[in-house]
Protein backbone atom coordinates (compact mmCIF):
# COMPACT_ATOMS: atom_id res chain seq x y z
CA UNK A 1 0.00 0.00 0.00
CA UNK A 2 1.54 3.45 -0.73
CA UNK A 3 0.71 7.16 -2.18
CA UNK A 4 1.54 7.43 -6.31
CA UNK A 5 3.57 10.76 -7.06
CA UNK A 6 3.67 12.05 -10.48
CA UNK A 7 5.59 15.53 -10.94
CA UNK A 8 5.97 17.34 -14.11
CA UNK A 9 6.72 13.50 -15.90
CA UNK A 10 7.52 13.67 -19.22
CA UNK A 11 7.89 11.38 -22.28
CA UNK A 12 9.32 12.22 -25.43
CA UNK A 13 10.81 9.25 -28.12
CA UNK A 14 13.78 9.85 -30.66
CA UNK A 15 11.68 11.11 -33.16
CA UNK A 16 10.88 14.11 -30.89
CA UNK A 17 7.39 12.79 -30.59
CA UNK A 18 6.47 14.12 -27.17
CA UNK A 19 3.36 11.68 -25.47
CA UNK A 20 3.62 13.58 -21.94
CA UNK A 21 3.29 16.73 -21.10
CA UNK A 22 4.94 17.40 -17.51
CA UNK A 23 2.25 16.66 -16.01
CA UNK A 24 1.23 16.41 -11.94
CA UNK A 25 -0.45 14.05 -9.88
CA UNK A 26 -0.82 12.63 -6.69
CA UNK A 27 -3.18 9.43 -5.86
CA UNK A 28 -3.77 8.62 -2.18
CA UNK A 29 -2.98 5.38 -0.45
CA UNK A 30 -5.45 2.86 -1.46
CA UNK A 31 -7.47 5.33 -3.48
CA UNK A 32 -8.79 3.45 -7.10
CA UNK A 33 -7.68 6.39 -9.44
CA UNK A 34 -8.94 5.36 -13.22
CA UNK A 35 -7.02 6.92 -15.96
CA UNK A 36 -9.35 7.48 -18.96
CA UNK A 37 -9.08 9.59 -22.27
CA UNK A 38 -9.47 8.54 -26.30
CA UNK A 39 -7.00 6.60 -28.03
CA UNK A 40 -3.45 8.29 -28.10
CA UNK A 41 -3.92 10.50 -25.17
CA UNK A 42 -1.21 8.93 -23.31
CA UNK A 43 -2.99 6.74 -20.73
CA UNK A 44 -1.02 3.46 -20.84
CA UNK A 45 2.00 5.17 -21.53
CA UNK A 46 1.65 7.15 -18.32
CA UNK A 47 0.82 3.56 -16.85
CA UNK A 48 3.69 1.76 -18.31
CA UNK A 49 6.50 4.57 -16.49
CA UNK A 50 4.64 4.24 -13.36
CA UNK A 51 5.80 0.27 -13.54
CA UNK A 52 8.75 0.95 -15.12
CA UNK A 53 8.27 -0.65 -18.42
CA UNK A 54 8.44 2.89 -20.16
CA UNK A 55 11.56 5.43 -19.68
CA UNK A 56 10.59 8.57 -18.25
CA UNK A 57 12.58 11.77 -20.19
CA UNK A 58 11.42 13.96 -17.83
CA UNK A 59 10.38 14.51 -14.49
CA UNK A 60 9.97 12.48 -11.01
CA UNK A 61 7.90 9.30 -10.13
CA UNK A 62 7.41 8.81 -6.30
CA UNK A 63 5.87 5.91 -5.18
CA UNK A 64 5.86 5.77 -1.31
CA UNK A 65 8.78 8.28 -0.32
CA UNK A 66 10.71 6.44 -3.03
CA UNK A 67 12.07 7.69 -6.02
CA UNK A 68 11.23 4.89 -9.00
CA UNK A 69 12.69 6.81 -12.04
CA UNK A 70 15.39 4.63 -12.09
CA UNK A 71 14.28 1.43 -9.69
CA UNK A 72 13.63 -2.05 -12.75
CA UNK A 73 9.45 -2.73 -12.49
CA UNK A 74 10.38 -5.73 -10.28
CA UNK A 75 11.78 -3.45 -7.00
CA UNK A 76 9.11 -0.94 -7.36
CA UNK A 77 6.63 -2.69 -5.49
CA UNK A 78 3.72 -3.17 -8.34
CA UNK A 79 1.72 -5.84 -10.18
CA UNK A 80 0.57 -5.24 -13.16
CA UNK A 81 -2.67 -6.87 -14.90
CA UNK A 82 -1.70 -6.63 -18.95
CA UNK A 83 -4.78 -6.48 -21.67
CA UNK A 84 -3.52 -10.06 -23.27
CA UNK A 85 -3.58 -12.16 -19.57
CA UNK A 86 0.06 -13.05 -20.21
CA UNK A 87 -0.70 -16.65 -18.50
CA UNK A 88 2.34 -19.48 -18.84
CA UNK A 89 0.33 -21.63 -21.24
CA UNK A 90 1.46 -24.64 -20.09
CA UNK A 91 1.48 -24.32 -16.52
CA UNK A 92 -1.96 -24.59 -14.27
CA UNK A 93 -3.64 -21.69 -12.58
CA UNK A 94 -2.02 -22.67 -9.57
CA UNK A 95 1.39 -22.21 -10.60
CA UNK A 96 0.79 -19.06 -12.79
CA UNK A 97 -0.55 -17.85 -9.58
CA UNK A 98 2.59 -19.05 -7.50
CA UNK A 99 5.21 -18.26 -10.00
CA UNK A 100 5.98 -14.92 -8.55
CA UNK A 101 6.34 -15.88 -5.65
CA UNK A 102 8.23 -19.14 -6.07
CA UNK A 103 11.07 -16.71 -7.90
CA UNK A 104 10.71 -14.56 -4.43
CA UNK A 105 11.98 -18.13 -2.67
CA UNK A 106 8.56 -17.79 -0.48
CA UNK A 107 8.01 -21.09 1.21
CA UNK A 108 5.33 -23.76 0.01
CA UNK A 109 3.17 -22.98 3.01
CA UNK A 110 3.43 -19.30 2.36
CA UNK A 111 2.45 -19.69 -0.99
CA UNK A 112 -0.29 -22.09 -0.79
CA UNK A 113 -1.91 -19.96 1.83
CA UNK A 114 -1.91 -16.66 -0.14
CA UNK A 115 -2.87 -18.42 -3.89
CA UNK A 116 -5.89 -20.36 -1.71
CA UNK A 117 -6.77 -17.07 -0.30
CA UNK A 118 -6.71 -15.22 -3.90
CA UNK A 119 -8.95 -18.12 -5.51
CA UNK A 120 -11.16 -17.39 -2.83
CA UNK A 121 -11.63 -13.98 -3.45
CA UNK A 122 -11.74 -14.10 -6.95
CA UNK A 123 -14.40 -17.51 -6.81
CA UNK A 124 -11.59 -19.30 -8.90
CA UNK A 125 -10.86 -22.46 -5.95
CA UNK A 126 -12.02 -25.01 -8.46
CA UNK A 127 -9.96 -23.97 -11.49
CA UNK A 128 -6.54 -24.36 -9.76
CA UNK A 129 -5.81 -27.35 -11.80
CA UNK A 130 -6.75 -26.39 -14.96
CA UNK A 131 -4.70 -24.73 -17.87
CA UNK A 132 -5.26 -21.44 -19.84
CA UNK A 133 -6.48 -23.16 -22.67
CA UNK A 134 -8.88 -24.77 -20.96
CA UNK A 135 -10.67 -21.25 -19.45
CA UNK A 136 -13.18 -19.01 -20.83
CA UNK A 137 -11.29 -15.10 -20.97
CA UNK A 138 -13.16 -14.39 -17.82
CA UNK A 139 -11.70 -17.14 -16.04
CA UNK A 140 -8.27 -16.61 -17.32
CA UNK A 141 -8.60 -12.15 -16.28
CA UNK A 142 -9.64 -13.19 -13.22
CA UNK A 143 -6.47 -15.09 -13.20
CA UNK A 144 -4.03 -12.60 -14.32
CA UNK A 145 -5.73 -10.27 -11.28
CA UNK A 146 -5.12 -13.52 -8.85
CA UNK A 147 -1.39 -13.61 -9.75
CA UNK A 148 -0.98 -9.99 -8.91
CA UNK A 149 -2.98 -10.24 -5.43
CA UNK A 150 -1.33 -12.90 -4.14
CA UNK A 151 2.17 -10.89 -4.34
CA UNK A 152 0.93 -8.10 -2.16
CA UNK A 153 2.16 -4.84 -4.23
CA UNK A 154 2.13 -1.05 -3.03
CA UNK A 155 0.34 -0.75 -5.91
CA UNK A 156 -1.76 -2.87 -8.65
CA UNK A 157 -1.65 -1.38 -12.43
CA UNK A 158 -4.16 -2.57 -14.77
CA UNK A 159 -3.97 -2.02 -18.02
CA UNK A 160 -7.30 -1.83 -20.05
CA UNK A 161 -7.84 -5.83 -18.39
CA UNK A 162 -11.45 -5.81 -19.87
CA UNK A 163 -11.47 -4.95 -23.24
CA UNK A 164 -10.92 -8.23 -24.84
CA UNK A 165 -14.20 -9.82 -23.00
CA UNK A 166 -17.21 -9.69 -24.39
CA UNK A 167 -19.96 -6.88 -22.76
CA UNK A 168 -21.59 -9.50 -19.98
CA UNK A 169 -18.27 -10.40 -18.85
CA UNK A 170 -17.03 -7.07 -18.93
CA UNK A 171 -19.74 -6.02 -16.28
CA UNK A 172 -19.35 -9.14 -14.67
CA UNK A 173 -15.23 -8.37 -14.27
CA UNK A 174 -15.93 -5.06 -13.76
CA UNK A 175 -17.95 -6.10 -10.57
CA UNK A 176 -15.21 -8.49 -9.08
CA UNK A 177 -12.59 -5.38 -9.55
CA UNK A 178 -14.78 -3.50 -7.37
CA UNK A 179 -15.22 -6.16 -5.18
CA UNK A 180 -11.62 -6.52 -5.07
CA UNK A 181 -10.79 -3.48 -3.98
CA UNK A 182 -13.49 -3.33 -1.33
CA UNK A 183 -12.71 -6.25 0.24
CA UNK A 184 -9.13 -5.56 0.50
CA UNK A 185 -10.15 -1.93 2.26
CA UNK A 186 -12.40 -3.90 4.93
CA UNK A 187 -9.68 -6.20 5.65
CA UNK A 188 -7.46 -3.78 6.47
CA UNK A 189 -5.04 -4.12 3.73
CA UNK A 190 -6.40 -0.92 1.47
CA UNK A 191 -4.97 -1.34 -2.17
CA UNK A 192 -3.81 1.46 -4.15
CA UNK A 193 -4.77 0.86 -7.65
CA UNK A 194 -4.45 2.86 -11.16
CA UNK A 195 -6.70 1.56 -13.80
CA UNK A 196 -6.16 2.43 -17.63
CA UNK A 197 -9.49 2.31 -19.76
CA UNK A 198 -10.95 3.84 -22.71
CA UNK A 199 -14.51 3.02 -21.55
CA UNK A 200 -16.50 5.66 -19.55
CA UNK A 201 -18.50 3.57 -18.15
CA UNK A 202 -15.79 1.68 -16.20
CA UNK A 203 -13.80 5.15 -15.64
CA UNK A 204 -17.42 6.20 -13.76
CA UNK A 205 -18.43 2.52 -11.84
CA UNK A 206 -14.70 1.59 -10.36
CA UNK A 207 -12.88 4.75 -9.83
CA UNK A 208 -12.86 6.97 -6.16
CA UNK A 209 -11.34 9.70 -8.61
CA UNK A 210 -10.60 9.57 -12.46
CA UNK A 211 -8.41 11.09 -14.13
CA UNK A 212 -9.12 12.34 -17.81
CA UNK A 213 -6.12 12.48 -20.59
CA UNK A 214 -5.97 13.71 -24.01
CA UNK A 215 -2.84 13.82 -26.20
CA UNK A 216 -0.38 13.94 -23.02
CA UNK A 217 -1.75 16.47 -20.62
CA UNK A 218 -4.38 15.96 -17.95
CA UNK A 219 -8.13 17.65 -18.34
CA UNK A 220 -9.48 16.92 -14.86
CA UNK A 221 -9.03 15.00 -11.96
CA UNK A 222 -11.90 14.67 -10.08
CA UNK A 223 -14.70 12.22 -8.23
CA UNK A 224 -16.74 10.49 -10.90
CA UNK A 225 -19.81 13.02 -9.77
CA UNK A 226 -18.05 16.40 -10.16
CA UNK A 227 -16.51 15.24 -13.61
CA UNK A 228 -20.16 14.74 -14.29
CA UNK A 229 -21.84 17.41 -12.73
CA UNK A 230 -18.99 20.38 -12.93
CA UNK A 231 -16.81 19.47 -15.79
CA UNK A 232 -13.78 22.03 -15.93
CA UNK A 233 -13.66 21.92 -20.04
CA UNK A 234 -15.12 21.86 -23.22
CA UNK A 235 -13.27 17.92 -23.72
CA UNK A 236 -14.29 16.83 -20.27
CA UNK A 237 -17.93 18.04 -20.61
CA UNK A 238 -18.22 15.90 -24.06
CA UNK A 239 -16.53 13.17 -23.31
CA UNK A 240 -17.62 12.04 -19.92
CA UNK A 241 -21.32 10.86 -20.30
CA UNK A 242 -23.28 8.27 -22.52
CA UNK A 243 -25.20 9.51 -24.54
CA UNK A 244 -22.58 12.88 -25.02
CA UNK A 245 -23.45 16.08 -23.32
CA UNK A 246 -24.93 18.36 -26.20
CA UNK A 247 -22.29 21.37 -27.29
CA UNK A 248 -23.63 23.92 -29.50
CA UNK A 249 -21.24 26.71 -30.58
CA UNK A 250 -23.01 30.01 -30.18
CA UNK A 251 -22.47 33.25 -28.92
CA UNK A 252 -23.22 35.07 -25.40
CA UNK A 253 -25.77 38.16 -25.95
CA UNK A 254 -26.70 39.83 -23.40
CA UNK A 255 -30.75 42.15 -22.37
CA UNK A 256 -31.72 43.69 -19.90
CA UNK A 257 -29.33 42.06 -17.30
CA UNK A 258 -30.37 38.73 -18.84
CA UNK A 259 -27.59 36.26 -20.28
CA UNK A 260 -28.90 34.22 -23.52
CA UNK A 261 -27.48 31.74 -26.53
CA UNK A 262 -29.30 31.08 -29.52
CA UNK A 263 -30.01 27.78 -30.31
CA UNK A 264 -31.01 28.76 -33.97
CA UNK A 265 -32.32 31.78 -35.50
CA UNK A 266 -34.95 33.12 -33.00
CA UNK A 267 -34.74 30.29 -30.37
CA UNK A 268 -33.17 32.08 -27.88
CA UNK A 269 -32.45 30.16 -24.42
CA UNK A 270 -31.74 32.27 -21.72
CA UNK A 271 -29.09 31.26 -18.74
CA UNK A 272 -30.03 31.01 -15.20
CA UNK A 273 -28.97 34.04 -12.82
CA UNK A 274 -26.78 32.23 -10.79
CA UNK A 275 -24.63 30.89 -13.64
CA UNK A 276 -24.04 34.07 -14.86
CA UNK A 277 -21.68 36.17 -12.29
CA UNK A 278 -18.59 35.31 -14.82
CA UNK A 279 -20.48 35.57 -18.08
CA UNK A 280 -20.04 39.47 -18.36
CA UNK A 281 -16.55 39.71 -19.75
CA UNK A 282 -17.80 37.16 -22.49
CA UNK A 283 -20.96 38.96 -23.90
CA UNK A 284 -21.02 39.14 -27.69
CA UNK A 285 -17.90 36.41 -27.21
CA UNK A 286 -18.30 33.21 -29.43
CA UNK A 287 -19.10 30.58 -26.52
CA UNK A 288 -19.97 26.57 -26.33
CA UNK A 289 -23.38 26.16 -24.32
CA UNK A 290 -23.80 22.05 -23.16
CA UNK A 291 -26.50 20.65 -21.57
CA UNK A 292 -27.09 16.66 -20.98
CA UNK A 293 -29.67 14.25 -23.16
CA UNK A 294 -31.71 14.28 -19.78
CA UNK A 295 -32.08 17.46 -18.52
CA UNK A 296 -34.01 18.28 -22.17
CA UNK A 297 -37.56 16.69 -22.06
CA UNK A 298 -41.02 17.27 -24.47
CA UNK A 299 -42.46 20.48 -23.26
CA UNK A 300 -45.95 20.53 -21.67
CA UNK A 301 -46.15 23.80 -22.78
CA UNK A 302 -44.83 25.09 -26.09
CA UNK A 303 -44.47 29.13 -24.52
CA UNK A 304 -42.71 28.26 -21.62
CA UNK A 305 -39.42 29.39 -20.83
CA UNK A 306 -36.34 27.83 -22.65
CA UNK A 307 -38.75 25.86 -24.88
CA UNK A 308 -37.11 25.00 -28.46
CA UNK A 309 -38.72 23.65 -31.46
CA UNK A 310 -37.14 20.59 -33.41
CA UNK A 311 -37.45 18.17 -35.83
CA UNK A 312 -37.10 14.38 -35.29
CA UNK A 313 -34.81 12.55 -36.91
CA UNK A 314 -33.62 9.74 -34.82
CA UNK A 315 -35.03 7.48 -32.21
CA UNK A 316 -33.09 4.93 -30.35
CA UNK A 317 -35.51 2.40 -28.27
CA UNK A 318 -33.36 1.76 -25.17
CA UNK A 319 -36.04 -0.38 -23.27
CA UNK A 320 -36.87 1.80 -20.53
CA UNK A 321 -36.05 4.81 -22.35
CA UNK A 322 -35.58 6.63 -25.49
CA UNK A 323 -33.20 8.55 -27.04
CA UNK A 324 -34.45 11.23 -29.39
CA UNK A 325 -32.43 13.32 -31.92
CA UNK A 326 -33.76 15.97 -33.06
CA UNK A 327 -32.79 18.83 -35.71
CA UNK A 328 -32.51 22.71 -34.23
CA UNK A 329 -31.63 24.75 -36.86
CA UNK A 330 -27.95 23.21 -37.96
CA UNK A 331 -27.73 21.59 -34.81
CA UNK A 332 -28.66 18.10 -34.08
CA UNK A 333 -29.99 17.71 -30.22
CA UNK A 334 -29.98 14.40 -27.82
CA UNK A 335 -33.13 13.98 -25.54
CA UNK A 336 -32.67 11.17 -22.99
CA UNK A 337 -36.85 10.91 -22.08
CA UNK A 338 -39.09 7.83 -20.33
CA UNK A 339 -42.66 6.99 -20.75
CA UNK A 340 -43.37 9.00 -24.44
CA UNK A 341 -44.99 7.90 -27.12
CA UNK A 342 -42.73 8.54 -30.32
CA UNK A 343 -41.64 6.45 -32.36
CA UNK A 344 -39.83 6.30 -35.99
CA UNK A 345 -42.91 6.72 -37.33
CA UNK A 346 -42.73 9.98 -35.78
CA UNK A 347 -39.40 11.12 -37.68
CA UNK A 348 -39.87 14.25 -39.65
CA UNK A 349 -42.12 15.49 -37.51
CA UNK A 350 -41.55 18.73 -35.14
CA UNK A 351 -41.79 18.93 -31.59
CA UNK A 352 -41.38 21.15 -28.60
CA UNK A 353 -38.84 19.92 -26.46
CA UNK A 354 -38.11 22.14 -22.93
CA UNK A 355 -34.12 22.88 -21.45
CA UNK A 356 -33.55 22.48 -18.09
CA UNK A 357 -31.07 25.56 -17.89
CA UNK A 358 -30.20 25.29 -14.02
CA UNK A 359 -27.80 22.29 -15.22
CA UNK A 360 -26.36 23.86 -18.39
CA UNK A 361 -22.97 24.97 -19.22
CA UNK A 362 -21.02 27.79 -21.01
CA UNK A 363 -18.01 26.94 -22.51
CA UNK A 364 -15.18 30.11 -23.33
CA UNK A 365 -15.25 29.94 -27.07
CA UNK A 366 -11.19 30.27 -27.61
CA UNK A 367 -10.00 28.33 -24.23
CA UNK A 368 -12.89 25.91 -23.86
CA UNK A 369 -12.94 26.38 -20.26
CA UNK A 370 -16.08 25.97 -18.25
CA UNK A 371 -16.79 29.71 -17.47
CA UNK A 372 -20.38 29.34 -15.91
CA UNK A 373 -19.13 26.86 -12.66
Amino acid sequence: MATVSLRKVEKEYENGFKAVHGIDLDIQDGEFMVFVGPSGCAKSTTLRMVAGLEDITGGEIRIGQKVVNDLAPKDRGIAMVFQNYALYPHKTVFDNMAFGLKMQGKSKEEIKQRVTEAAEKLEITDLLDRKPKEMSGGQRQRVAVGRAIVRKPDVFLFDEPLSNLDAKLRVSMRVKIAQLHQSLKEEGNPATMIYVTHDQTEALTLGDRICVLNQGQIMQVDTPANLYNFPANKFVAGFIGSPAMNLVDTALREQEGNYYIEMAPGQQVVIPSNKTHALKQHTDSKVCFGIRPEHISIAKNKTDLNVIEGKLAVVENMGNEKYLHFRVGANVIIARVSCVDISTSDIGKSFYFNLDTSFCHVFDGETDENISL
